[in-house]
């Protein structure tokens, strides 16, 4: 009996992935599969009515349609699937209504690249959406936030110089683990505990920030979801007393959004997706911003399709470099794999000693340390088995 069993629910699998042409060969469906099918053949199947309307007439019944979808396909599918489901919906159907009805974002199953569509419609969202679109952006940065804060702290507290030790430490800088472990001989086991007979303290806190970091982001529509993670990790950063953060962003324009890092959502909202590029403008009024070069972490976040002067942008880098600031480009930050990118400038860039590579959300607290720490990047990239852009000659 359970052959029969498993090959129907094989034909029935290969009927959804098929759709309706494999009907005569798979069989039909019923029930919760045929509704599934019904979901599937309104975004995939060509012939089919669609979710946009306009195959069959007028646009009148398109919104409540695609609400009715959205609301079906996180009935039947698993939370990943819904999310590849709802970006081939904006891809191949064009379906700003999507983002542009309060029902519909309700609807939503909230994500990266949900985001970056909000954030590419900000504009034109009608102002009875708004509230609902800032929810959908907050839930899908606070579920980053709960993901990202605790690891992008311990690297960057757990990395910044504590080698200054002090032997009279106040209590808030005493370092527990290496004062019991120093003191391990003198455990008193009528007490059940360890009397110190020497305690190991942290050095004094600094009254100002240890390093400085600059995050500049190029804001073309391609690094869209690079914009919603950079923006994260800066809010993070911002929040650390030992660590001074800038955030800018940029097309043809430099916008500083340093003043918007306390509210990641306006930060992200404030952030205009699309445009041109102009990477040496946006390096030059960063350089114009360093204080301290040899305690300033630099990080250039840019596909480095370059609008502007390239020869100008290479001088830069190399003054950045020779003045002693960690400079590191990072082709992309996400989870989307390989990025597409300009090889030949990310090559020039790596010959001046400015490494160039795409780094993942889950790697970059790992970055930081390192780059706090002065280790070589490349060397870093290489041990977590990131691929670095080829160096060429110098321009």
């Amino acid at each position: 009996m359970t052959a029969p069993v498993e090959e129907a629910d094989r034909l029935r699998r290969w009927r959804l992935v098929l759709g309706g042409e494999a009907e005569d060969s798979c069989g039909g469906l019923s029930g919760e599969a045929q509704e599934m099918d019904q979901a599937l053949s309104a975004l995939y199947d060509e012939q089919g009515q669609g979710l946009s309307g306009e195959r069959r007439g007028g646009r009148g019944g398109s919104a409540p349609r695609v609400a009715r979808w959205l609301g079906d396909i996180r009935k039947y599918f698993p939370s990943s699937v819904v999310q590849v489901l709802q970006k081939d919906a904006l891809e191949r159907l064009n379906l700003r209504d999507m983002l542009l009805q309060p029902e519909m974002l309700q609807n939503v199953q909230p994500n990266v690249h949900l985001v970056a569509s909000l954030m590419a419609l900000s504009g034109v969202i009608p102002a009875g959406t708004k509230e609902t679109a800032r929810q959908v952006v907050r839930q899908v940065v606070e579920a980053l936030m709960q993901r990202l804060d605790e690891p992008m702290r311990s690297a960057v507290t757990g990395a910044l110089d504590r080698s200054q030790r002090n032997r009279r430490p106040r209590l808030a800088e005493i370092d527990w683990h290496r004062t019991i472990r120093a003191n391990l001989r003198h455990w008193q086991p009528s007490h059940r505990t360890v009397i110190p007979e020497t305690l190991h303290g942290f050095g004094r806190k600094a009254r100002r920030p240890q390093r400085e970091v600059v995050l500049c982001i190029d804001q073309s529509g391609s690094m869209a979801n690079s914009v919603v993670y950079a923006s994260i990790f800066g809010a993070v950063m911002a929040s650390l007393p030992s660590v001074s953060t800038r955030l800018v962003v940029f097309d043809t324009a430099v916008v500083d959004m340093t003043e918007q890092l306390n509210d990641p959502v306006d930060l992200l909202f404030g952030v205009q997706l699309g445009g041109g590029t102009d990477i040496n403008g946006a390096v030059a009024y960063c350089q114009s911003q360093i204080r301290e070069p040899r305690n300033t972490i630099f990080v250039l976040i840019s596909d480095l399709y370059e609008g502007g002067v390239e020869q100008q942008l290479l001088r830069r880098a190399s003054e950045l470099v020779d003045s002693g600031v960690q400079f590191v480009t990072l082709l992309a930050l996400s989870d989307e794999g390989a990025p597409s990118y300009d090889h030949a400038l990310a090559a020039k860039l790596a010959a001046l000693g400015v490494p160039s590579f795409a780094c993942t959300p889950d790697a970059f607290p790992g970055l930081m340390a390192a780059a706090i720490r002065r280790d070589d990047l490349n060397a870093w990239a290489a041990g977590q088995g990131i691929v670095t852009a080829a160096k060429t000659g110098s321009p």
